[in-house]
Parts: structure tokens; C-alpha cells; sequence
């Protein structure tokens, strides 16, 4: 079973050679230390230990699975060791304040480094997959006893930390949250009630677990404005437990090494963060910076996926390929077959892209975290509101759809668990569902960022993803131009940057007059975003390949011209579904 490789060579030249990242942000003064040598040596560590020490773990992760015995959680073989080594090489801390016990280096780092956790062992990365979002949370919402108390051991990873929203009646719908609050003299409160689907709950990798509890006042409001935000650990700071029990852990479909709890709180003690009635303010600090990680995963394990599907067609023998001579008695290698390259180069085309758009909104949370000119932060602040719903949704789509073809390279071999090309179909399906569903996510991208401007802040994002004029150098968001052989992806782009722009205003004008209409095309719309997105990230690929050596240059033609023929085609059917709605 061939195993998970990071690919560092196609990482680095996205960076480097495709969005110019050092230069990006050496121009930052909290980042100027950040040169090349360094953002490079992270990186080839990161690698390393990705490769050593998490990759390994995945599939035993799944077949022995979590443990649960009268309220304690057992983790599979191995799955300690490697978090202890984790936290305490400083994975954890890569892009927290120095002040807080962080290295204070840039978030992008952070992002790849997920992206390679996510695609070895997505198991096993649920576990520190929260802890940047509560490092945030509580950096801005908690009071200074609490950050003195538990802030440097979430930005360090030495205490792993939870995010306890979830209820057996209450899902998307928070509002109906009824987990209690009840405050006592000292300022404490004593929380009461059951969460549901808490990644983490109750493990054994570290030896302290922070609970991030939603739940409500005696005298709060109904629906979600009555919503406060509660700090529980499992262990207080005199080695005390609290009243938080695991009641079980789930079975689920995959991520089998991962503990999916059902907490019971049982008046247990805890302490507000940040102010009465504002826990989803507090809390969405925690979703947000999820989110863009939830996207990495889909990326991280498409690229798992075409690994292992990809190594399968180079060794597997089957039929003779057309075009091969009728001579030749020797069955054809199956990457021999068109079929199998257009499902292989597609998914490629995907990954691609997608690294190209995650990094860029990864920089972008740099730029707005530390860029000294207000305008520019805005512009990235911009960027990441608007994008970072697109990635989160359509690239855990393709995540598990691609991984559900790459499976179809492998036959009937792929349905068995030998090659493990199951797991990860298995284990791809939840990034689609959990951190707001992928419905939600298209909702909140045209309800909530598009129509309330009537489209005006995402046509000027659009009208930057076409080049400049010649000889104009790159920045940041702004398309360099490109050379002659890459007109035909960038006369594309220009047309579907038109179309799109072109559907806004009667698309807002349209649901001004039905309140439903853009409940029903909000997916339909995303998708044509996101291929926007994705032909602009290509444009920038060729661009940039186009510089290497001739035989480097090859890498990249398969997947663009899969992305041409056999990805692009769905934005026209995703409009004309649009327009036969405003009919």
C-alpha cells in the first residue's frame, strides 16, 4: 500500500515561483525575518516529520480506531508519542505570538502545514486541527486571568483544546442551544447540558483538554443573541477534574482515529469569554480561522487520493490501450488509458489550483493580520471573507468526489481495504458537513457577502483577477500578464470574469423580489465563483511554469488542459441553471 508523500517540490514552487510569497511577506515588519532560508527550512522539516511520524499512523489510526471504556478515550498505538513529538517541536506555535510562546512566523506556513497533516492522517489531525481558531479566540475575547492561566498552553499545543456547540436538537440552528450558565459569587458559572459531535472530547494525547462551551444565561434572550461563550477545562489549575463527562464516542463512517464525543456537563465550573450574550462573536473567531483549514483538508486529501491512485496506474496492467499497436500482445499500463488520465489529470487540476487559492488566502490573513496600510488590510480582509466560503465548500466536494473516482483507477481492488484508497473516500466525507455545511456555506457566500452590496464588493475582486497591462510586475491579488501561449486559459478567464460580473445585478434585482430564489441557486452560484477562482489560480500556474526548463514544464500541461476540457465546462451550466431561475 503505497503511503502518503509531502510534495514539497510542487508546494515550494507555488510559493515561490507562483505568488511570490517571501517577497510578499518580507514586506511586512512583523515578518521581515521571515526570508528564504527560513520559509524553506520550515517547510522541509515539516516534511520530514509529516512523512516520519504522521503518515505512518494512518492506517493503523483505522483500523484500531478510538477506545472507549466508562468515560475515558484510548487513542490507536502511536498516536501520543506523535502528538507529544508534535507540541513539543513547536508545530503547534508556528504562527502564534512570540509573547504568547509562539514563533510569531506567518500564517501560510501554518496553512501548508495542515494541508500535509490533513492528507497523512486526517485521524490523527483532528486533534491539533482547533487549536489555532482557540489560541484566537481566546487571545481576543478572554479575560487577562484566563490568557495567563490557559494561552500559552494552547498557542504551545501542550493542552489540546475543544469547540462545544453542537446539541442532539440543535445543528446548524445554534439559536436552539440550551445548554445552562448558571453564575455563582466568585464570577464562575456552573454549566449544564449535552453537546454532541465534539471532535476531541476526551482523548489521552495531552495531559489537559480546554473546553470552549456556547451555552446561555438564566435571563438570556431566546435564539442565538442569548448566547454566551464558557472556558471548561477537564482539569482546573489545581489538578482538580471537572464535571465533564464522556458519556460515549461515536461510530462513524471514518476518522475512525478520532474521538467524536458526547459530553455531558454536569454543573460544571468554567468562566465567560469575552461578553454576555456575544459567544457566537467570540466563537465565529474560532470558526473562521477553521474554515480555510477545513478547505486545506479537501485539498490535502484529494492529493492523498491522486497519490495512490496515480502510483496504482503506473504499476497495474490492463487491456491495450487505443493507439497502441494491434501488435503488441503485452497488456497497456493503465495511465495508458484515457479514461484513467481524464479522471488522474482532473484531480490534479483541482489540487493545483486549489494550492494556489488556499496559500493566496492564507497570505491574505497575513496581510490583514500585520500589513501596515489600512487600505491593503481591508482589500485582504475583503478577499478572505469572500473566497474563503468558495474553498471551504467546493474544495471538500471535490475532495470526496475525486477521491471517489481516483478509487474508480484502482477497479474492484479499490473497494477493498488493501489499498486504503477507501479510508480516505471514508474519511472525506465529514469536511462537507462539519465547520457549517457546504449548503451553509454557499448561503452565507450570496445571502449574507454578495446581495447585501448588490454584488458590487465581489465584481471588483472579479476585475482583479484579470492581468494588468504588459510589463506590469505582480501584487499581491493583481494577475501578472502572461505570455502568448497562455492566451487561450486567459481569454477564458476574462469571459467567465464578464459573465459572472454581467449576472449580478439582475441576480440581486431578482432576490430583492423572491425572498427564496437565492436559498435555491446559492450552490449553483458558488460553483461558478469557485471556477472563476480556480481559472484565475491556472492562469497564474501557466504563467509561471512557463519559465521552467521544458522537461518541469510538462508537469503542469495535464492538468491544465483537463481543466480546459473536462473542469470549465460546468461554469456555463452552473449560469444557465442561475438564469432559468430568474425567469
Amino acid at each position: 500500500m503505497m503511503t502518503y508523500q509531502t510534495p514539497i517540490d510542487d508546494i515550494n514552487f507555488i510559493l515561490w515561483q507562483v505568488l511570490g510569497a517571501p517577497q510578499q511577506l518580507q514586506a511586512l515588519p512583523a515578518l521581515a525575518e521571515a526570508d528564504d532560508d527560513l520559509l524553506r527550512q520550515v517547510l522541509t522539516e515539516a516534511g520530514k516529520f509529516v512523512d516520519d511520524v504522521v503518515a505512518p499512523l494512518h492506517r493503523s489510526g483505522d483500523e484500531v480506531g478510538c477506545r472507549f471504556d466508562q468515560g475515558q478515550v484510548t487513542t490507536p498505538p502511536g498516536f501520543r508519542d506523535a502528538y507529544q513529538a508534535f507540541w513539543q517541536a513547536g508545530w503547534p506555535a508556528l504562527a502564534c505570538a512570540p509573547e504568547d510562546g509562539g514563533q510569531g512566523l506567518p500564517g501560510v506556513l501554518e496553512a501548508v502545514l495542515y494541508e500535509l497533516l490533513s492528507a497523512a492522517n486526517h485521524g490523527w489531525t483532528m486533534a491539533p486541527g482547533l487549536l489555532h481558531g482557540a489560541y484566537e479566540c481566546l487571545k481576543h475575547h478572554a479575560t487577562e486571568e484566563l490568557k495567563a492561566q490557559y494561552l500559552e498552553k494552547i498557542a504551545t499545543g501542550e493542552w489540546l483544546a475543544t469547540m462545544c456547540l453542537t446539541e442532539p436538537h440543535a445543528g446548524s440552528d445554534l439559536g436552539l442551544a440550551r445548554t445552562k450558565a448558571t453564575p455563582q459569587a466568585d464570577g464562575s458559572y456552573r454549566l449544564s447540558g449535552t453537546k454532541i459531535f465534539i471532535s476531541g472530547g476526551e482523548h489521552d494525547l495531552s495531559d489537559n483538554i480546554v473546553h470552549l462551551v456556547l451555552a446561555r444565561l438564566p435571563d438570556a434572550p431566546p435564539g442565538p443573541k442569548g448566547l454566551s461563550l464558557f472556558l471548561c477545562p477537564k482539569f482546573y489549575p489545581d489538578g482538580s477534574r471537572s464535571a465533564v463527562v464522556c458519556e460515549r464516542i461515536e461510530e462513524k463512517m471514518g476518522l475512525h482515529g478520532s474521538a467524536t464525543c458526547v459530553l455531558r456537563f454536569d454543573d460544571a465550573t468554567s468562566w465567560m469569554v469575552g461578553e454576555p450574550g456575544r459567544g457566537l462573536n467570540a466563537m465565529f473567531v474560532m470558526m473562521n480561522a477553521a474554515r480555510l483549514h477545513v478547505a486545506l483538508q479537501g485539498i490535502g486529501l484529494l492529493d492523498a487520493a491522486w497519490q495512490k491512485a496515480h502510483a496504482y496506474a503506473q504499476e497495474r496492467r490492463q487491456m491495450r490501450a487505443p493507439g497502441r499497436a494491434k501488435s503488441s500482445l503485452e497488456p497497456s499500463l493503465i495511465i495508458e488509458h484515457p479514461a484513467m488520465r481524464r479522471i488522474l489529470d482532473t484531480q490534479r487540476a483541482w489540487i493545483d489550483g486549489g494550492r494556489v487559492l488556499a496559500y493566496t488566502t492564507a497570505l491574505e490573513l497575513d496581510m490583514a493580520k500585520h500589513h501596515v496600510d489600512a487600505p491593503r488590510r481591508q482589500q485582504a480582509e475583503r478577499w478572505c471573507a469572500l473566497v474563503t466560503p468558495v474553498l471551504k465548500s467546493a474544495w471538500t466536494a471535490q475532495a470526496f468526489n475525486g477521491a471517489s473516482d481516483c478509487l474508480q483507477v484502482f477497479g474492484g481492488h479499490g473497494y477493498v481495504r488493501e489499498w486504503g484508497i477507501e479510508q480516505i473516500v471514508r474519511d472525506a466525507r465529514v469536511a462537507m458537513i462539519y465547520e457549517g455545511t457546504n449548503e451553509i456555506q454557499a448561503i452565507d457566500l450570496l445571502v449574507r457577502k454578495v446581495l447585501p452590496d448588490g454584488g458590487i464588493a465581489l465584481a471588483d475582486l472579479l476585475q482583479q483577477l484579470c492581468p494588468t497591462a504588459p510589463d506590469t510586475p505582480a501584487d499581491g491579488l493583481t494577475m501578472p500578464a502572461i505570455a502568448p501561449t497562455q492566451m487561450q486559459l486567459e481569454s477564458q478567464l476574462q469571459t467567465q470574469v464578464a459573465d459572472l460580473s454581467a449576472l449580478l445585478p439582475p441576480l440581486a434585482s431578482a432576490c430583492a423580489q423572491d425572498p427564496e430564489l437565492a436559498y435555491w441557486v446559492a450552490d449553483d452560484f458558488l460553483r461558478a465563483v469557485a471556477l472563476t477562482l480556480l481559472t484565475w489560480a491556472w492562469t497564474r500556474l501557466d504563467h509561471a511554469s512557463a519559465a521552467l526548463p521544458d522537461a518541469q514544464q510538462a508537469r503542469w500541461h495535464a492538468p491544465a488542459a483537463a481543466l480546459r476540457h473536462w473542469v470549465l465546462p460546468e461554469f456555463a451550466m452552473r449560469l444557465c441553471i442561475i438564469k432559468a431561475r430568474l425567469v
